[in-house]
């Protein structure tokens, strides 16, 4: 259903069954890994950065912005790149290329 780089892939479906026999397939909730993740490199934010350039630099595809947010524990991408000087742990990268 996703890509094996989406943060998605490998999450469990689901569906829902409605009055009237209507079924919607959704996806379940996804938990953040836990415990720390396995840390190969430390970025450090230049003024006027962008998170997709940092993410393919350091993990080959800037769709895999979520894999810097959830070792950064940030909620929000745009987070990251906000503050100039801000560290960024850049985590191994998950699932395939």
């Amino acid at each position: 259903m996703f890509s094996v780089t989406s943060r998605y892939h490998g999450i469990e479906t689901a569906r829902l069954s409605l009055p009237g026999g209507r079924e919607i397939t959704y996806v379940r909730r996804r938990f953040l890994p836990s415990g720390a993740p396995t840390v190969v490199a430390v970025h450090t934010v230049s003024q006027g950065e962008r998170l997709d350039n940092v993410t393919a630099r350091y993990l080959g595809d800037p769709e895999r912005f979520w894999q810097l947010c959830d070792a950064n524990d940030a909620m929000r991408p745009d987070e990251l790149t906000s503050e100039t000087g801000r560290l960024l742990v850049i985590p191994v990268p998950q699932g395939g290329l």
